[in-house]
């Protein structure tokens, strides 16, 4: 690895992740992203191949040298959050901005792929560049990559995500699972609604719903495993239009986590049961829409060590054992079809006020992390070609 000439590219890498963190889109309607995209690609001589149903891109760089297909994922969806950052380069899109870095980590990987543009004679197989769309709404696009054949012929596949919560200069990554898979419900509890100085005429649905919110507290404590992580949480709950009116409707939204399949299972079958029994308890009647999201992110073991070696050529770079974290990442589906690893890159700088967290509207990155994850793909791909 050249680490001198991806300086050079640092320039480019601001400028580009600016545009577009200026002007964001939504999950499956990046548009001109893709198009902003695909123009850089070509400028560059990659093969460009628009897939996924939607808009996602792969490009292709093929090699003089014979060796494997080496697959490189950033993702390019913003999220509908109002951006409040006072900088130059704030969201210009009222209530969509990139409050998640993938804006980021498109531009890491078009850096990188104008690094190899300038050596295919020393690129053995083929490097294939993955720019997927939707990453942050379910069923994530990602699914529909795999599908329409990004995955086809590829041996391995690494992908980074700039993470604030590491301080800048810091790389973190784990053997096995890494993130939760994620499972989104949604129950609707119907009552009779009445007079709220005449509750015994009434079915009340919101004292339904907040004994269902108490009960549902129970399937992690009381019904999972306590050495298997989970979570159960209830992020809303809708009902009534009035303090004098008993409502007749209630809706509650809430999302499941963990690593293990089994306990996942565990976890869906609780929440059916207690939302059948305690509504009927009640005497109201209930629906579920449950939405089986991304599974859990699990590093392949030995790609782990090949990150732990890569990583010892990226100066200025220190690695961590990443801990088990909640959040879910939909590049989980392609470690279930190729061996990879995905890696959090620190992004993070409290002397910057570079402090707050991911989806938040004052998010941003140290954008000098966008080297830190150039450098580190380049060198885990070439750690792969040598090693194989």
């Amino acid at each position: 690895m050249e680490l001198g000439d991806l300086e050079k590219l640092f320039g480019a890498m601001v400028e580009r992740r600016r545009h577009l963190h200026r002007h964001p889109e939504l999950s499956f309607k990046e548009k001109e992203t893709s198009t902003y995209v695909a123009g850089i690609l070509k400028e560059l001589g990659v093969e460009v191949t628009e897939i996924g149903g939607g808009y996602g891109l792969v490009g292709r760089l093929r090699g003089a040298l014979p060796g494997k297909t080496i697959a490189l994922r950033a993702d390019m969806d913003a999220l509908p959050i109002q951006d409040e950052k006072e900088c130059e380069y704030a969201s210009q899109v009222p209530g969509v901005m990139h409050a998640c870095g993938h804006d980021g980590h498109t531009s890491v990987l078009l850096a990188v792929a104008e690094y190899y543009s300038e050596r295919l004679q020393e690129i053995r197989g083929e490097i294939r560049f993955l720019f997927q769309p939707a990453e942050e709404t379910c069923p994530g696009g990602a699914v529909g990559m795999i599908e329409a054949g990004a995955l086809e012929g590829v041996d391995v596949i690494y992908g980074v995500h700039l993470w604030t919560p590491l301080p800048l200069g810091t790389a973190a990554s784990v053997a096995g699972p890494m993130m939760a898979s994620v499972d989104d419900f949604f129950i609707d509890i119907q009552g009779r609604g009445g007079h709220g100085g005449m509750p015994h005429k009434a079915v009340d649905s919101v004292v339904a719903g907040s004994s269902l919110v108490m009960q549902l507290q129970s399937v992690v404590s009381r019904s999972v495993d306590p050495l298997q992580p989970a979570v159960v949480t209830i992020g809303s709950i809708q009902g009534g239009t009035a303090q004098n009116v008993i409502a007749d409707r209630c809706r509650l939204s809430g999302t499941a986590r963990c690593f293990d399949e089994s306990t996942r299972q565990v976890i869906r079958e609780r929440i059916y049961a207690l939302v059948e029994g305690i509504t009927q308890s009640y005497g109201t009647e209930a629906h579920i829409h449950y939405i089986t999201g991304y599974p859990s992110l699990v590093n392949d073991e030995a790609e782990f060590g090949r990150f732990n070696r890569a990583l010892g050529k990226v100066p200025g770079l220190k690695g961590e054992t990443a801990a088990q974290i909640m959040p879910a990442e939909d590049f989980a589906y392609y470690l279930q079809h190729v061996p990879g690893c995905f890696v959090l890159v620190g992004a993070g700088n409290e002397e910057k006020g570079i402090i707050y967290p991911h989806h938040h509207p004052r998010f941003d990155i140290d954008e000098g992390a966008m080297l830190h994850a150039a450098a580190l793909l380049v060198s885990m791909a070439e750690t792969y070609q040598d090693e194989h």
